[in-house]
């Protein structure tokens, strides 16, 4: 369950907006929701599609270009150092190919993701000197490298950094060190990804003629594929780098985009950010994730067709291998959790097994974060060692609560919504234990939010508008796809579709009815019935078929009209906390104790349903908001204790079943109701 949050929006700054500069109502809207209000910001964020900066601005980017200037020039053996994900292998094809093309003597090398792991390492180093290599070049890392660096550095061999992550105290003792996070960069725009940095090198190797123009014409598809995966704000630059490269994308004459675009079944249609986002890179992340990145590299700098076709097939396998190791590590989360509910009522989610697949961690824990809206951290367990990718909450800070624990850690680094580290498997209960308290102190953990522009009157849903919004495309990081709140639908029909895999729900408002569809949900998982008033969150899309179009809802969420959701995500989050040992207020606890006739209320439901078989947090609104979230979860554990029901519940489902039963249960002797009387006494 997510918070619903409606953007605030001054309507009267958004008929200013479209007065003043001819746009459509809805795009003035959307402009002045997402705080895009200057002339200046207004045509660089939807005009601009080749405005860059000088790369000059940039700390040490004089240095970098003559360095690489002079290798190129004496025919060093130069070798670009990248990253196994789709910003690093981007980075890396980009640079590559630039150089090559510019007579250079050249190889690329990026590390395994499993046996060497993010950034430079000394074995690289001294392999890359074997071959010859007097100058590396890194693209999307470095900045952190210090003791590879120098250690190079006694080998004879020079370091030009490019990166975009924050350095540390200690800057390498590099030819150059260009990174815009360092404190003395004057660079204006800050967030661009490795690649866009790596192309602002290539800028300025380009000299005092260069046309960025023709750049980007070369370059673009490069760009956008590695802007997209590496999930930065699409403003100024980066959205300049993504309009262009998905224009180039449609039409590239790069035999491996081709190929990428043929095995992920897109040929055809159009190339958005989304599919970008969705579809070719975690083909490209996905040979990192397991092992191979330097496919990924060779497909994207390819002239075969033969070659780029063999690669492509290969990477779909390697994505689908991904995708089933994920299923995988889900299900036996799920034994888990369906044995031990208690595994997943702690503030931080801190899971771990035996063997799981390093490259995989990251995303189960997005996945968990997703479904229970607390920060997620999933262990894989390797013997005495442990390795672990964690991502969190927008408003709790979780490198913050990693680097508190970090006595207990051999390594550790990120971000405020994502961190990797490396513990001593012993180390992991503690690590669980002391992760949390972090959580208890930092106080109120904020709640997983469900943000919706503005509330949408569907009568004027049309092609007309949807093609209107479209304007504010390419859409991603900082610029969302539009989320819209439909609400106060009365459900009147619910459709099954491929094989009640999907679901086609018909809803009317007045005189207004439309289809909406819910994905990825069968009629056995959907707990709303016909004349149910809803509310829902939808996005809108162009759906063309036989030449016609039409406009396509689809849903993001969907809850009651009249739940309330803060009510329950508070009455559920004491709930947890008192199961979890943590200290609650009396008065709280007091508010979850359920009366007898709570109780009765409660099992006259289930009796009469002859079970029930959706998550809790539904039977709220199916009792008529009578009883808390809070109480009913009592009274289930109490009742599940006696016998009276038998409660399954793993991450995304719900059974409650009813027990033969004879002769009278005292409900008092629950040993959670003994435990709440007493502590609230």
């Amino acid at each position: 369950m997510k918070l619903w949050t409606v953007a605030p929006s001054d309507k009267n700054e958004a008929n200013a907006i479209q007065n003043k500069y001819g746009l459509p109502g809805v795009i003035a809207m959307l402009l002045q929701i997402r705080n895009i209000k200057t002339e200046e910001e207004i045509r660089d964020f939807l005009y601009n599609d080749s405005e860059i900066s000088s790369p000059f601005e940039i700390k040490d980017m004089d240095k970098a270009c003559e360095r690489v200037n002079a290798a190129v020039e004496s025919g060093e053996f130069i070798c670009v150092y990248g990253d196994y994900d789709a910003d690093g292998v981007t980075s890396t094809a980009l640079l590559y190919s630039y150089l090559e093309a510019a007579g250079a003597n050249v190889m690329y090398y990026i590390p395994s993701r499993e046996n060497e792991g993010y950034g430079m390492n000394k074995a690289a180093v001294d392999e890359l000197r074997s071959k010859g290599v007097s100058l590396i070049v890194t693209v999307d890392n470095g900045v952190a490298a210090c003791e590879e660096i120098k250690y190079a550095k006694s080998l004879g061999i020079d370091t030009v950094v490019t990166d975009h992550h924050m350095p540390q105290k200690e800057l390498p003792d590099a030819c150059a060190v260009v990174d815009l996070h360092r404190a003395d960069c004057p660079s204006r725009f800050k967030n661009l990804s490795g690649v866009g940095v790596a192309f602002k090198l290539i800028m300025a190797l380009e000299g005092e003629y260069c046309s960025t123009d023709a750049l980007l014409d070369n370059y673009a598809d490069l760009l956008s594929i590695g802007t997209i995966g590496d999930i930065v704000e699409l403003k100024g630059e980066n959205r300049v780098f993504v309009r262009r490269g998905l224009q180039s994308i449609m039409n590239t004459d790069r035999p491996g985009i081709n190929a990428l675009i043929r095995n992920a079944g897109l040929t055809g249609k159009e190339i958005t950010a989304g599919n970008v986002s969705f579809t070719l890179v975690p083909r490209i992340n996905a040979v990192g994730r397991l092992g191979l990145s330097g496919k990924s590299v060779e497909l994207l700098i390819t002239d075969s067709e033969e070659e780029a076709s063999q690669i492509a097939v290969a990477m779909g396998y390697d994505n689908a291998e991904r995708q089933q190791i994920e299923r995988e590590i889900l299900q036996k989360i799920d034994e888990r959790v369906t044995l031990d509910p208690s595994v997943a009522m702690d503030k931080v989610i801190v899971i771990d097994g035996e063997g799981w697949h390093q490259g995989v961690v990251g995303i189960v824990a997005s996945r968990i974060r997703d479904i229970y809206g607390k920060p997620a951290i999933i262990i894989t367990r390797d013997g005495a060692e442990a390795k672990a990718s964690g991502r969190s909450v927008e408003g709790f800070a979780l490198c913050d609560a990693v680097e508190a624990c970090s006595d207990l850690l051999t390594h550790h680094g990120g971000h405020p919504m994502a961190v990797g580290l490396s513990l001593p498997s012993e180390n992991i209960e503690l690590f669980r234990k002391r992760i949390n308290e972090c959580a208890e102190l930092f106080g109120e953990m904020p709640f997983d939010r469900l943000n919706i522009d503005f509330k949408l009157n569907p009568a004027v849903i049309s092609v007309d508008l949807v093609e209107d919004m479209e304007q504010m495309q390419p859409y991603g990081a900082g610029n969302p796809t539009p989320v819209l709140g439909l609400f106060n639908m009365v459900l009147t029909n619910i459709i099954p579709l491929s094989n009640n895999k999907h679901l086609r729900l018909v809803l009317t408002r007045g005189t207004v009815t439309l289809s909406a569809m819910l994905f990825f949900t069968s009629t056995a998982e959907f707990p709303y019935e016909k004349g149910e008033t809803l509310d829902l969150a939808v996005t809108l899309d162009i759906n063309e078929y036989n030449g016609n179009r039409s406009v396509s809802v689809i849903v993001k969420d969907i809850k009651t009209h009249d739940e309330d959701a803060l009510g329950i995500l508070q009455s559920r989050r004491i709930f947890e906390s008192f199961c979890s040992g943590a200290a609650v207020d009396k008065e709280q606890l007091r508010a979850i104790l359920p009366a007898r006739d709570d109780f009765a209320l409660l099992y006259r439901y289930l009796r009469q349903r002859q079970g029930y078989n959706f998550r809790a947090e539904t039977l709220v609104s199916r009792l008529n908001n009578r009883l808390s979230y809070g109480k009913i979860r009592v009274a289930l554990e109490a009742m599940n204790e006696l016998g009276l029901i038998r409660i399954s519940e793993g991450l995304k489902s719900c059974r409650i079943s009813l027990n033969r039963v004879t002769g009278k249960v005292n409900l008092e002797t629950a040993q959670i109701i003994k435990k709440l009387r007493e502590v609230t006494q």
